[in-house]
Formats: structure tokens, sequence, C-alpha cells
């Protein structure tokens, strides 16, 4: 998944999908083997020989998402769930109310500097979000160590503080995001879909179902109809030289058919 318009980046969004028969580490492992840049990802463990310098020639440079580092602690810290529960919830840990309150103190500084230039989004990162992480770090290490092991607190605090430079790569980099929402919203339709997809037939199905989710969903992020394309570009596509095939990409695509209509049904 390629999302650059919250650092108001010039390349157009884009997603391409895969398909797995299982969620071994393999298998990302295989299809970001050539890839050398920075990937905005969960913490799952697949990911942990993409990053290393041993297993990797050109390495992956690692930024963890703070949506799922919230979301341990904001299950240990929901008012409205331990309400519903009454007597059977478990309490409100006061630790995870406090890392959702700074937590969510960094997602107001981004909220206000999304579609801004990387430079500008460092800055104020620099200068905001630093002082905040900074001392989230230092009060996380002080509590944890009053803490048992027992208690259910520790697994979201050590879910960050063992990938701690991980997590707080976004304040030097413009260009990272807070979290890998846009990757996790691409993925919501297919997850509801679970079940439809056991039926793709073989592994051949699955992969044209990937392609074609390649497709929609490249063409939702761009704003182009997805079937408005596909039924334009499978009429030209076998007529078009190899030299102009880049301009069925959906976003070149939308911009040759805003250049055919009138100005005011492009203002439209």
């Amino acid at each position: 998944m390629r999302d650059d318009r919250p650092f108001a980046g010039p390349a157009p969004p884009a997603a391409v999908y895969y398909a797995s028969s299982d969620r071994r580490g393999e298998h990302p492992q295989k299809h970001l083997a050539a890839f050398a840049g920075i990937l905005q990802a969960d913490c799952y463990n697949g990911f942990e020989p993409l990053f290393d310098p041993q297993k990797k020639v050109l390495p992956i440079t690692p930024a963890f998402c703070f949506a799922h580092a919230r979301r341990g602690f904001f299950e240990l810290a929901d008012i409205e769930k331990n309400a519903r529960e009454g007597k059977k919830g478990k309490p409100v840990s006061p630790i995870a109310l406090e890392a959702v309150r700074r937590l969510d103190a960094l997602f107001e500084i981004e909220r206000a500097i999304n579609g801004r230039g990387a430079d500008e989004r460092r800055a104020v990162r620099r200068e905001k979000s630093k002082p905040l992480l900074e001392d989230m770090h230092a009060w996380l290490l002080r509590e944890r160590e009053t803490l048992s092991r027992s208690s259910e607190v520790l697994k979201p605090m050590n879910y960050m503080l063992r990938r701690w430079d991980d997590f707080a790569r976004f304040l030097d980099d413009g260009r990272i995001c807070l979290t890998n929402n846009c990757a996790e919203r691409a993925l919501r339709g297919i997850a509801l879909g679970r079940r439809n997809w056991t039926f793709a037939g073989s592994q051949r199905g699955a992969d044209r179902a990937a392609i074609m989710l390649t497709m929609i969903t490249t063409c939702r992020l761009n704003d182009a109809d997805p079937k408005a394309w596909l039924a334009d570009i499978l009429a030209r596509i076998a007529d078009l030289p190899a030299s102009r095939l880049h301009e069925l990409l959906p976003w070149e695509w939308k911009l040759l058919r805003q250049g055919d209509k009138p100005a005011d049904q492009q203002a439209a």
C-alpha cells in the first residue's frame, strides 16, 4: 500500500494485493525481497527478517503503528465497555487510561499537520511531539518497575518499549505516518468477506481475486470509478501501443478523462 497524501508527496496512491494460503512470514518476505525503503506496519514477527541486515542485503527500515500500540492499552481502559459489563467487567487500568491519553495527544498533533509537506511535518513533530514522546517513554519505564509480572498492562507496555526506536522514527522523517491505517482500511473489506474467499476454488482463483482487488482498490484511492475504468481499458488495451500503457493507470486515466470534459464539468 502506498499513500503519500498525508505528507503531500508526488506519488499517486496505489494498492497491491497478494493471495497466500496462510499467514506465515515467508509470504511478505518474498513480496518485499527487493524492497529497501520504509515499511509502515504492525509488529508482526514475520516481518523481522526483512529488518535484519544479516538476512537481507538491503534491509527494510521499520516504522511501527501507534494505532496498534494504542489498541492494547485501550482494551484495558475502555470505560464504556466496563460499564456495560458491570460486575463481570474488569476494573479499568489507570495506567492504560493514562497511556491512551498520552497517545491521543500525539494523534491530535498529527491531525493538525495531515496533508502538509514532509519538512513541515518533521519540524512540528520535533517541536511538539518529541517532548511528549520522550516524557511518555520515561513514564512507561517508571510505571513498569512498579508492576507485578502478572499485570495485564505489561503486555502493551512492553509491546512499545521493546521496539521504541522504531516507534519513534516518525519524529525524524515527515513522510512517516503515525499509523498504517490506510493499509488496514484497504484490507477491511477482505477481512469482512473472508468466508467468501474460502471458495476461490484454487490458488490461481485467489491470485485472480488479488489482481482484481489491486485494480479496484487503486481506482478507489484515486477517486476513479472502477466500473468505468475497467470498461474503458478492456475496450482499448489490445490496440494501445506498449509505450502508452501507462495512460491506463487509474491516476493517468482519470487525468486524461478530465481533460476531455468541458471546464464546468471538471469543476463539478
